[in-house]
C-alpha cells in the first residue's frame, strides 16, 4: 500500500511515537518562523530555557504585524527581537521586508522540510510541498532549542482537483469552496492534501493561497506536491538547488476524498462573520460597498498584484469606496515599481500600504461603522477589522478590484476577456533586509535590548490536588482567539506585557471579565464547540493563566488553542455529554476532587461537581503521557526546563 505525501514527510521526520492515526507523534522540525506579535514572548520563552543557539536548520524572525508605531512599545519589541535573533542564531527579517509567509515562501521554504511558526497561517508553506504547521510560541521556542514537536497523527483528506479554473475565477474561490464543503470545523485532526490533474494548472502563489486558508478549516496543515511548477518557482527565486520532486504514491490510501472540478467553480465570497459562510459573487451582485482591502498573507503575491493592476489601469476607484493595497513583500513591491504596475495602482486612487499584515489584524484601515468591506484576507470574525459592526466579506483580488471600481459587489466575470498572467522567469532578488545572526564565537558580545513594556512570562504552578473554583465566564460555539484575546492597533502593542494585555481578555464577550476574574482569584471557563478557533496566539492562553483560570471546559477545542492551554498549564476538559453544557451557569461553584491524583493515574474521565446545582457532570481529560506531565508540571516551560536539567 502506497503512502500519501503527508505520510512520507511525517514518517521521514518521526522521532517519537507510532504512526497511528489519532495517536500523538513527535516530529523533528527543520525550520521555524515567528512574527513580532507572537515573537517577543516566544523569545522570552527561548531565553528562559537556557539554550544558547537555535538548533534548527533555519529559524527566521519576521517583523510584519505590529508595524504601526504609535508609541514606543512596538519599536522596543522589534529592537528586542533583533538583538535576540543576532545573538542566538536566528535570521531577522526587518520591518518593510514583508509578510512572514510570503517572504518565507519566496526565500526560505524548502520542499519536504518541516516548518512550524507562531502564526496560524504557517501552512502557506504547503504551497511548495512543506509540512508547515501553525503553533503556539512556546512550541516554537522548544523546537528552536532542538526539542521535538508533537501533534496528533492526522487523517489525510485527498482533494482531487480536476479541470482548470475559468477566466476570472481564482485560487481564493477554490479554498472558499473547500470551506463551503467542510466548514471551519471540518479539518480538525486532518491534513488536506491536494492532488489530481488540476494541480498542474495552479502556480505556486495560487497553491499558497489555498494552503494558507486551510487554517480556517481547523486543519493541521495543507499541502501540494512539489513538481515542475514548484521547480520553476524556486528557479525564478534563484533557489532551484533546494527543489525536490515530491508526490503521493499512485496507490496511496486516504481517509477521505473530495473531488472539485475547477472548471465548474464560480467567484465566491465568505460572508460575515465566518470564513465558511459562502455565497456566490453573483448572489451578492449589486450590494453597495464602502471599502476594499487587497493584500494579507493570503493574496499579496506578485501574481495577485499584477491582476489587480490590470483591472485598475486607466480607471478610478469609485468615489464612495476606500481602496487600500498592501503588497506582500519588498520583492513584490519593488517589482511592481519597476514594471509600472505600482503607478497604475496609485493613478487609480489606491492607498498603498507597507508590506505588512496591516488591516488583516485590525492594524489600521478599519471600515466605517456598519461599513461593508471586501477583503482578500483569510478571516472575517466579528470585530477583527477594528470596527465592531463592520461587515467583512472575503473575496479574491479579482472580485475586490472590480468592485472597487463599480462601488458595488461585482462578479469579475462581467469585465470581459482575461489576459494570461505569468510569473517572471526571474524574480528580483535582494535580501538586504534580512540580517543574519553573528557567528557563535561572537554571540557573547551581543547585548539583548529590552524595553520597559517587556514583561516576563507569567508565573505558573503545578496542578493542584483539587480544583474548587467558580465559573467566571460562559460562552457559546465558535469562540475565536480574537474573542479571547483581541488584536488591533490598541491591543497588539501589549503582546509582550501579559499583565497589561490581560485587561482586554474576553472583553469582546464581556467587558467585565478581567475585573471579575481577578476578584475571584481562580476560576473555570465554560465554552461551546470549536472553542479557540483562529489565530495561533498563545496570549489567548497566557492572559487567562494570568487571570487565574485553572481549567477550560467546552464541547470541543480547536487544535492549536488546546495545545496552548496545555502549554500554559491550564487543564483542557470536554463534556462527555454536550447537553451538560446547559447544567452550568456563570457564577456556579465547580469542584474537581482529587484531580491531580486522577491525572497522575491516567484517568480520562473526571467528575465536575456543580456545587451550586448539586449536579455531577462527567468530563473528558484526554492527556497523553507527555501532555499529562506538562499539566502536572504547570506548563511546557516548566516541563522543558526540568527536562533540560536531566
Amino acid at each position: 500500500m502506497g503512502l500519501t505525501l503527508t505520510e512520507k514527510i511525517l514518517k521521514a521526520h518521526l522521532v517519537e511515537g507510532e504512526f497511528v492515526k489519532g495517536q500523538e507523534i513527535g516530529i523533528k522540525i527543520d525550520q521555524t518562523l515567528t512574527q513580532d506579535a507572537t515573537g517577543t514572548m516566544a523569545y522570552l520563552e527561548f531565553e528562559a530555557m537556557g539554550v544558547p543557539r537555535v538548533k534548527t536548520e533555519r529559524s527566521v524572525a519576521y517583523i510584519d504585524h505590529n508595524t504601526l508605531q504609535s508609541g514606543f512599545e512596538n519599536a522596543d519589541d522589534h529592537r528586542f527581537i533583533s538583538s535576540v535573533a543576532k545573538k542566538h542564531g536566528i535570521y531577522f527579517s526587518r520591518p518593510g521586508n514583508g509578510i512572514c509567509h510570503q517572504v518565507h515562501l519566496e526565500r526560505f521554504g524548502i520542499p519536504g522540510k518541516t516548518l512550524i511558526g507562531s502564526d496560524s497561517h504557517t501552512p502557506t508553506g504547503g504551497g511548495i510541498g512543506m509540512i508547515a504547521i501553525g503553533a503556539g510560541g512556546l512550541d516554537v521556542a522548544v523546537a528552536m532549542g532542538g526539542g521535538t514537536y508533537y501533534i496528533t497523527c492526522p487523517k489525510v483528506v485527498k482533494v482531487e482537483l480536476k479541470g482548470k479554473l475559468s477566466p476570472w475565477v481564482a485560487a481564493k474561490d477554490v479554498i472558499l469552496e473547500v470551506l463551503r464543503i467542510l466548514s471551519v470545523k471540518g479539518g480538525v485532526g486532518k491534513v488536506i492534501e491536494y492532488c489530481g490533474e488540476g494541480v498542474k494548472s495552479l502556480s505556486v502563489p495560487e497553491r499558497a493561497t489555498i494552503t494558507n486558508m486551510g487554517a480556517e478549516l481547523g486543519a493541521t496543515t495543507s499541502i501540494f506536491p512539489s513538481d515542475e511548477i514548484t521547480r520553476e518557482f524556486l528557479k525564478a527565486q534563484k533557489r532551484e538547488e533546494v527543489w525536490t520532486e515530491l508526490s503521493a504514491d499512485a496507490d496511496a490510501v486516504y481517509d477521505e476524498v473530495i473531488e472539485i472540478d475547477l472548471s465548474k467553480l464560480v467567484p465566491l465570497a465568505a460572508c460575515p462573520h465566518s470564513p465558511d459562510n459562502i455565497k456566490t459573487a453573483e448572489e451578492l451582485s449589486g450590494m453597495k460597498i464602502d471599502q476594499v482591502c487587497i493584500g494579507s498573507c493570503t493574496n499579496s503575491s506578485l501574481l495577485d498584484m499584477l491582476k489587480v493592476a490590470h483591472i485598475l489601469k486607466g480607471k478610478t476607484v469609485h468615489p464612495d469606496v476606500s481602496l487600500s493595497i498592501a503588497p506582500g513583500s519588498k520583492q513584490v513591491l519593488t517589482m511592481l515599481a519597476e514594471n509600472g504596475a505600482l503607478a497604475d495602482l496609485i493613478a487609480a486612487g489606491a492607498r498603498i500600504l507597507e508590506s505588512a499584515c496591516g488591516p488583516c489584524i485590525g492594524m489600521g484601515q478599519s471600515p466605517n461603522s456598519k461599513g461593508i468591506s471586501l477583503r482578500t484576507f483569510n478571516r472575517n470574525f466579528e470585530g477583527r477589522s477594528g470596527t465592531k459592526d463592520g461587515q467583512i466579506y472575503l473575496v479574491s483580488p479579482e472580485t475586490a478590484a472590480i468592485s472597487a471600481l463599480t462601488g458595488v459587489f461585482t462578479d469579475p466575470r462581467t469585465i470581459g476577456d482575461m489576459p494570461e498572467f505569468k510569473l517572471p522567469e526571474t524574480f528580483l532578488i535582494n535580501d538586504n533586509m534580512v540580517e543574519p545572526p553573528v557567528d557563535e564565537k561572537d554571540m557573547d558580545k551581543v547585548e539583548i535590548l529590552r524595553g520597559p513594556n517587556i514583561k516576563p512570562f507569567p508565573q505558573t504552578s503545578p496542578l493542584s490536588d483539587t480544583i474548587d473554583v467558580p465559573c467566571s465566564l460562559k460562552v457559546g460555539d465558535n469562540i475565536t482567539t480574537d474573542h479571547i484575546m483581541p488584536a488591533g492597533a490598541k491591543i497588539l502593542p501589549l503582546r509582550s506585557n501579559i499583565p497589561a494585555i490581560s485587561e482586554h481578555c474576553f472583553t469582546v464577550c464581556d467587558k467585565d471579565f478581567p475585573k471579575r476574574a481577578k476578584e475571584l482569584g481562580q476560576s473555570i471557563i465554560i465554552g461551546g464547540s470549536n472553542y479557540g478557533q483562529g489565530s495561533s496566539r498563545e496570549h489567548a492562553a497566557l492572559a487567562p493563566l494570568y487571570l487565574g483560570v485553572k481549567a477550560v471546559l467546552v464541547k470541543s477545542f480547536a487544535r492549536i488553542h488546546r495545545a496552548n492551554l496545555i502549554n500554559a498549564g491550564i487543564l483542557p476538559l470536554t463534556f462527555v455529554n454536550e447537553n451538560d453544557y446547559d447544567n452550568i451557569n456563570e457564577g456556579d461553584n465547580l469542584e474537581i476532587k482529587n484531580v491531580k491524583a486522577d491525572v497522575v493515574a491516567g484517568k480520562t474521565t473526571l467528575t465536575v461537581v456543580n456545587k451550586t446545582k448539586d449536579i455531577e457532570i462527567p468530563v473528558l481529560c484526554e492527556l497523553t503521557g507527555r501532555t499529562k506531565d506538562i499539566i502536572l508540571a504547570g506548563g511546557l516551560l516548566d516541563y522543558t526546563r526540568e527536562s533540560l536539567k536531566n
